[in-house]
């Protein structure tokens, strides 16, 4: 971008947030430094989440904030302002290899525990807001050929807002990549929704697990509460996670100070902006299953689970996720995103509508650079037609027997 003044972050110099590239006569885009510089930004930030174009948590200042404990080196962010007021926030990071193709390109910077990469945009500044950080990029010889953008709802506000975008700037937006993750859409009551979704026989296998984990000892079904020290129930968290697999593995979040700090500091961040909602069920007075939800009215997400897998032949964690259908009674949660990986079979049994999440490349402006994005993406649909060509099933041969 334009030559600016820089700041040590102490393994690197990025460009200070004092200095703005304009892009139209209204428009300017700030490069800065996560997280938020100053209070009146911080302000700035809160607001533009509260009449944002759809509900992301993982761009919100609070979160933001707990993931500079997993900060790598050449993270910006680029801030978009109209007529002084913030309409865009988008993490970016230098990239030399798109896929096992060497290219250098631009990144949206999203790290293993955020689970939407998208910007965050206000509502009805959708494509403006994507014009000026593509314009941004493109007056930066630093930003390689192309901006590769993970973590977009599939035709939701911020991913149609870009296909406008790119469309006026005449350059093509590929959606490189596809999941379908489950989730949680409904206007019917808990009850109805469950036995709506879940086969009557599962509904009374699981009805017999909840009857013989009774037989335990008291059980209890708890939700986080404003007496609740929020405190106790992230260690209870922590805890009952590095019991299990994932701490054996060493991927457990309490397994390594950086993600034990990440994740306190991301649901004390919640708690304080009243976006969470932890749910437990207690075996003799001890969780043996956890659920933190991240709340976004209309919507929520199932943000990390943990059960007890000592006990796994009753299914806690299962039976938490029945329970935790009463967050629909709130009133004010229509939808919420699981935010677990692609066909995961336990999720996909209880919920029954699916959220499809995109990767997406878009050229940045110039010949070479455009000559670059068209071999990148040849490249990448020859890889595909290969694996396609693996993945075929292989036909039956009749048998003269």
């Amino acid at each position: 971008m334009n030559a600016v003044t820089a700041i040590d972050t102490g393994s690197e110099r990025i460009p200070a947030p004092v200095a703005l590239c304009p892009v139209a006569a209204e428009t300017q885009v700030e490069v800065m430094a996560l997280p938020s510089p100053d209070s009146a930004f911080a302000d700035a930030w809160d607001a533009l989440a509260r009449d944002a174009a759809e509900p992301d948590v993982f761009a919100e200042r609070w979160f933001a904030e707990a993931s500079r404990h997993l900060l790598p080196p050449g993270v910006r962010q680029l801030a978009v302002h109209r007529n002084g007021q913030l309409i865009g926030l988008m993490p970016v990071i230098p990239a030399t290899r798109y896929g096992r193709i060497p290219l250098r390109h631009t990144e949206n910077w999203a790290h293993y525990h955020r689970f939407l990469g998208a910007p965050l945009l206000r509502r009805g500044h959708e494509t403006e807001a994507w014009r000026a950080l593509l314009t941004a990029l493109d007056s930066d010889p630093a930003a390689g050929a192309l901006l590769h953008v993970s973590g977009l709802v599939e035709q939701g506000p911020v991913h149609r807002g870009l296909i406008a975008a790119a469309q006026s700037l005449d350059r093509p937006c590929d959606a490189v990549h596809r999941i379908e993750r489950a989730m949680l859409a409904t206007k019917l009551s808990p009850a109805a929704y469950y036995a709506a979704t879940v086969r009557k026989k599962k509904r009374k296998e699981l009805g017999r697990l909840r009857t013989r984990l009774l037989e335990q000892g008291p059980v209890e079904t708890r939700r986080l509460g404003p007496d609740d020290a929020v405190g106790d129930w992230i260690e209870d968290f922590l805890t009952l996670e590095r019991a299990g697999w994932k701490g054996a593995a060493g991927s457990a979040l309490a397994c390594t100070p950086e993600t034990a700090a990440f994740f306190r500091d991301v649901v004390t961040g919640a708690h304080a902006a009243d976006k969470l909602d932890i749910v437990r069920i207690d075996l003799n007075g001890v969780a043996i299953a956890m659920l933190v939800n991240l709340l976004a009215p209309p919507g929520a997400f199932s943000f990390k689970t943990a059960f007890d897998e000592r006990l796994s032949r009753f299914s806690p964690g299962v039976l938490l996720q029945i329970d935790n259908l009463q967050l629909l009674a709130r009133g004010d949660i229509g939808w919420m995103d699981s935010c677990a990986v692609e066909n995961h079979p336990m999720i996909n049994s209880l919920w029954g509508e699916r959220r499809a999440i995109v990767r997406v490349s878009v050229p940045l402006a110039g010949a070479h650079r455009r000559a670059l994005f068209t071999a990148a993406r040849s490249l990448e649909r020859a890889a595909a037609a290969v694996r396609a060509l693996r993945n075929r099933p292989v036909p039956a041969v009749e048998s003269d027997a």
